[in-house]
């Protein structure tokens, strides 16, 4: 069984909830939907890694000040005290910085998910386990303000729903692995449809905290761990955490 990814923030359906009035702010009349990135060059030593770190670091800051559309490759360029053509070696355009800081999200995302998932996770309690889950990825997104202030706008792109989707799919994979290797025995499609269900659900309803009051941050960080303890309470036993 094969799940298909949604990332089409456009839909009326996504549109008409309140909870994503932020986004609609954010998408503004006249806002271009940029074209599909360029192949770009891949870093090979470590100086060249460096100063695309450097472009990228300079490219997030400007995004998230100034928005899509007002920064330019020139500007990132002169802030990163490199050479407009040193940036164009590694970046062909604009929207491939975009696609290269989206990469660079996820990568930090999946990070963060191994370290989770070390041999300690497989003594917490389902609660414990829950809240573990739930506060680190939703500090993640406090720490990197950049991957919803820049990514969210620009959701529906084939190029970064693509992206997107490869990181899903390996957080997906990553669920699946870990619920069998802890909890033996279900069908092989439930353990999918529940790695579905918490990479898409949950981290949607995440997504939602951005651009909401603090109050309303802490309140619906606080909802997702109901949700999401009560959802995953219906397939695994407390008590078989703790027996382990």
């Amino acid at each position: 069984m094969k799940f298909a990814h949604i990332q089409d923030m456009s839909d009326p359906r996504f549109l008409s909830s309140p909870l994503l009035a932020p986004v609609q702010r954010m998408m503004t009349p006249g806002t271009k939907a940029p074209p599909k990135p360029a192949a770009r060059k891949k870093p090979r030593q470590a100086r060249s890694q460096a100063r695309v770190n450097r472009i990228l670091d300079v490219a997030e800051k400007l995004l998230i000040a100034e928005g899509y559309n007002a920064t330019t490759t020139q500007a990132i360029a002169a802030q990163a005290e490199v050479p407009i053509g040193s940036l164009y070696q590694f970046f062909p355009d604009k929207n491939a910085i975009v696609g290269a800081l989206a990469e660079r999200y996820n990568d930090q995302m999946y990070a963060l998910f191994l370290q989770l998932h070390a041999s300690e996770a497989k003594n917490l309690s389902l609660k414990d386990y829950v809240d573990r889950i739930v506060d680190s990825f939703d500090q993640f997104l406090k720490t990197h303000p950049g991957y919803l202030a820049i990514l969210m706008p620009l959701q529906g792109l084939p190029e970064l729903a693509e992206i997107d989707a490869e990181n899903d799919d390996r957080l997906i994979q990553g669920y699946i692995d870990y619920f069998q290797d802890r909890y033996p025995g279900q069908m092989a499609e439930t353990y999918e449809a529940i790695a579905f269900v918490i990479v898409k659900g949950i981290g949607t309803l995440l997504w939602f905290t951005f651009g909401q009051t603090d109050l309303a941050q802490t309140r619906l960080v606080q909802e997702t761990k109901k949700l999401m303890l009560s959802y995953l309470s219906n397939y695994f036993e407390d008590s078989e955490i703790l027996e382990s």
